[in-house]
């Protein structure tokens, strides 16, 4: 029997639409023990929180105490006090250095760690009526939780991050697909790493991951009513320009593989691409303006550095699998890889479009500014593996390879959990 896929973005509910597979797709966005409510012109979708979300809520909140333990094994290094201190700046004061933007001089590796940093800093120094010459070195004699609150927006940003996989998982592989990706992502040491320090890393994984998903889900609302477009495409133009705050490179990349999916998926819509395209290149430029709080001088530093530059490398798979604290996602991605090829069940959009995106990611480097795409492919790969795991757990091998999956899922867990004191160190 055909099946169909109703794709579905990050941050918000899809219009009840059908759109032509790639090879042999499905849609499981409900389980088996839910109900899936009539649809109807004027229906609301509701938030629920029945077992699936109570499930994905306990393994957030997993994540959550491991970051915490890690943060509280932390000391404050020099790079704290410097994202801390330049994101201050851009929020409280400008530069005293005539030229500069902030005293980190001219940013161009993205802002939004630093503002992302400094935010929490300068609320509480706000509320605590102290002055803005405060410094962060001062503060943390009489702010015992300074490294904590510091560390709070990417502990966030890895949490949403989880949020959006479970919603695209569950949506597209249903139950099962979206359980083994959440588990593998919260019991990551890369993602714990990344959630516990200030960094533009988990920010541009965040956003790039939001893009990619979110422009699945306007091109398949472009098949409904026009009027479904218009609060799609502006989530879509945000989320560009959160992107391109963390990071220019994952802003360019973000637009190809939007265009490039939408191109398919909108089928007999391209003829919009263009005007849409040229909407999120200037909504997003215009919001990385505003995170240089449109200083003229500072914004062009984006376009005179070499923030933008890519090339080709099989050093950031190296990274990524090399590490034996990751073991069991390694052995997961080679085995959903190998079932991919030889498991024709699983080759449908739904499983290529992350597959796609994490083989792009994994031989990617920034030449001019330092990252790590090999991150931002983590949260497509878990997708992946999920996707395909999902499917093999539909067949008459479901038993044995519940066993399996279950194994990989406990020993990842396992070797985070043991390698959780060489993230403090």
């Amino acid at each position: 029997m055909p099946r169909q896929s109703a794709l579905v973005h990050c941050f918000h509910g899809f219009a009840d639409a059908q759109i032509q597979p790639l090879w042999n797709v499905r849609y499981t966005g409900f389980s088996t023990h839910e109900k899936m409510p009539p649809a109807t012109a004027h229906s609301i979708r509701k938030f629920r929180f029945n077992r699936p979300q109570q499930i994905a809520a306990a393994l957030l909140l997993m994540l959550l105490a491991q970051c915490l333990w890690v943060v509280r094994h932390q000391t404050l290094t020099e790079t704290d006090y410097q994202f801390a201190r330049c994101g201050r700046e851009m929020w409280e004061k400008p530069s005293p250095l005539a030229g500069y933007f902030t005293t980190c001089g001219n940013i161009h590796d993205g802002t939004l760690a630093y503002r992302a940093a400094g935010l929490p800093l300068t609320i509480q120094r706000i509320f605590a009526g102290q002055a803005s010459s405060t410094s962060t070195w001062e503060m943390r004699h009489e702010v015992s939780y300074v490294k904590l609150l510091m560390r709070l927006p990417f502990i966030f940003a890895g949490l949403a991050l989880g949020a959006c996989l479970w919603w695209v998982t569950r949506r597209l592989y249903g139950n099962t697909g979206g359980y083994i990706a959440l588990s593998l992502y919260c019991f990551a040491p890369p993602i714990v790493h990344a959630c516990t320090y200030p960094n533009n890393e988990i920010l541009a994984a965040f956003g790039l991951f939001a893009v990619v998903y979110t422009a699945i889900g306007v091109a398949h609302a472009m098949q409904g009513p026009r009027k479904k477009w218009r609060p799609r495409i502006i989530l879509l133009t945000l989320a560009f320009g959160f992107t391109a705050a963390a990071h220019v490179s994952a802003f360019l990349l973000g637009l190809i593989l939007a265009i490039a999916f939408m191109a398919y998926v909108a089928e007999n819509r391209r003829a919009y691409l263009p005007t849409l395209l040229i909407v999120w290149v200037l909504g997003g430029l215009f919001l990385l303006f505003a995170s240089y709080a449109f200083r003229p001088d500072a914004f062009s530093y984006v376009f005179r550095s070499e923030a933008g530059k890519m090339w080709l490398s099989l050093s950031q798979a190296g990274v990524l699998f090399s590490s034996l604290t990751n073991a069991g996602i390694t052995i997961a991605a080679v085995g959903a890889l190998g079932l991919y090829v030889v498991f024709r069940r699983s080759r449908y959009f739904g499983n290529t479009t992350p597959l796609i995106v994490t083989a792009l990611l994994l031989v990617l480097i920034t030449t001019g500014v330092q990252s790590e795409p090999w991150l931002w492919a983590l949260p497509f790969l878990l997708a992946f593996i999920g996707g395909v795991f999902a499917d093999v757990l539909e067949t008459r091998y479901r038993k044995a390879f519940l066993w399996v999956t279950s194994s990989i899922l406990l020993a990842q867990a396992a070797l985070c959990i043991a390698g959780l004191p060489l993230l403090w160190q």
